[in-house]
């Protein structure tokens, strides 16, 4: 059946990989990295699925952390460390929607950083849309993900959507749910692929 959308991950996909922040940032304020990983797998859970708000939670890890300007500073230092675009992805992408081909972005994501991706990286543009486990309640590769993001694409179907993740498990439960779904590994494999089934 023909593909009428492609899903893509944002990092790791059409964000390049970089140095984790948590580590960029225990080494250059010299703040525990095990501190600030407690804080990534825990409260800010809550805030991946909407059910906290990040500037909230992070008043009380700040000071610990070494952070002496405002939560709001705090946040743009952060998602502008991790502001690094990959260019061919992106140029690709215009490719397919110009083709046709509707192009979303399926993140796991809180909600500022959700804003900062559609508003200074542009992706409120280089997308047909942007689904956000902030705004959906749920994470991949939960099902109730996918089922957000069909409901909202219908009458397009399973069948004719193709998601693309850099996390096996978020794949996995993409096939799981009825999907057709690849692992990212690098852009040419990536283009290689959709050039000959797609484009």
């Amino acid at each position: 059946m023909k593909t009428k959308v492609i899903i893509f991950d944002a990092d790791g996909m059409v964000i390049s990989n970089t140095t984790r922040f948590s580590g960029k940032y225990s080494q250059e304020f010299g703040v525990d990295y095990a501190d600030m990983l407690s804080f990534f797998e825990g409260e800010f859970q809550q805030c991946l699925v909407g059910k906290a708000d990040l500037k909230v939670v992070l008043q009380s890890y700040l000071v610990k952390w070494k952070w002496n300007k405002s939560t709001g500073d705090f946040l743009e230092y952060w998602f502008s460390s991790e502001h690094h675009i990959d260019k061919q992805v992106v140029q690709y992408i215009q490719q397919l929607r110009s083709q046709g081909i509707v192009c979303a972005l399926g993140t796991n994501q809180e909600n500022y950083r959700t804003e900062y991706m559609k508003t200074k990286m542009g992706f409120a543009e280089v997308f047909d849309t942007v689904f956000s486990s902030a705004d959906i309640g749920h994470k991949k590769p939960h099902a109730e993900f996918f089922e957000y993001i069909l409901d909202k694409l219908l009458p397009v179907t399973k069948e004719e959507i193709w998601f693309w993740d850099d996390t096996p498990k978020n794949v996995e439960g993409a096939k799981r749910f009825g999907l057709k779904a690849d692992l990212y590994t690098d852009f040419a494999g990536f283009k290689a692929k959709l050039d000959s089934l797609v484009v």
